[in-house]
């Protein structure tokens, strides 16, 4: 792509030599109509690399995409095989309690996992359901409390999306490798008759907290989400974004 680009720079460049030579002898007509024709050669070629270049864009988008799919079903693949397992285990040892009990563990799995995809906003669902794929320092845990339908109840639907991926991802590059329990981030969504809030619990550490803060400062500046409690915000930090038509 990058030769392409280059090359079409090159092409708009040699336009300056039959430009000048139409200044500089501007009664000479057949200097004029190859100047014209030259300029029509020119711009074929740039629109023809432009739509080269933007196929080429579009199509590793579609294989990035579709890797990340691929990714995220492989996860969500070796988490079923693993509860159906746990499941046929308790049953060939008769502890059918437990089987019982697993089983519900993985409705209420379920049943989160549909009010995720239920959020209204593309790209906040797939980041959600395919962040165990893109990073093993931080476990992401969601809890949606009711329905919630960004699309649905808020013009700012996907610049609130933006500041929850951000927030999250802030998190994410801020915490503090360990060589023992991973660090766990939970996203708490409510909603009431004026707002939505999103609660963030971090059980970790930070490598900077300083330079943590300072980025989400930088995140939330002009945002629809603005902080209501900032006083230990990595620990716990609560964000408010009122409903607006």
């Amino acid at each position: 792509m990058e030769r392409l680009t280059t090359a079409k720079y090159y092409a708009a460049a040699t336009i300056l030599l039959p430009c000048a030579a139409v200044l500089i002898w501007p009664t000479k007509v057949w200097l004029t109509a190859v100047f014209l024709v030259w300029l029509i050669a020119v711009a074929t070629y740039w629109i023809r690399t432009e739509r080269k270049e933007h196929a080429e864009r579009t199509t590793r988008t579609i294989q990035s995409l579709q890797s990340s799919a691929i990714r995220t079903l492989n996860h969500h693949r070796h988490d079923w095989m693993n509860d159906l397992q746990v499941v046929f285990g308790y049953i060939q040892l008769k502890k059918l309690d437990k089987a019982a009990e697993y089983v519900e563990k993985i409705s209420e799995r379920m049943a989160m996992e549909s009010s995720i995809s239920k959020l209204g906003v593309p790209s906040l669902i797939s980041f959600i359901q395919s962040f165990r794929t893109i990073t093993n320092t931080l476990e992401l845990q969601i809890v949606v409390k009711g329905d919630i339908h960004l699309n649905e109840i808020t013009a700012d639907a996907d610049q609130i999306a933006d500041t929850l991926i951000q927030t999250i991802n802030a998190y994410r590059f801020g915490a503090k490798p360990g060589y023992g329990n991973t660090a766990v981030l939970t996203l708490e969504l409510s909603l009431d008759e004026e707002a939505l809030y999103a609660a963030f619990y971090y059980d970790g550490e930070l490598m900077n907290e300083q330079q943590w803060k300072q980025k989400i400062q930088q995140q939330l500046e002009g945002a629809p989400m603005q902080p209501i409690n900032f006083e230990h915000p990595y620990a716990k930090m609560l964000l408010r974004a009122e409903m607006r038509a």
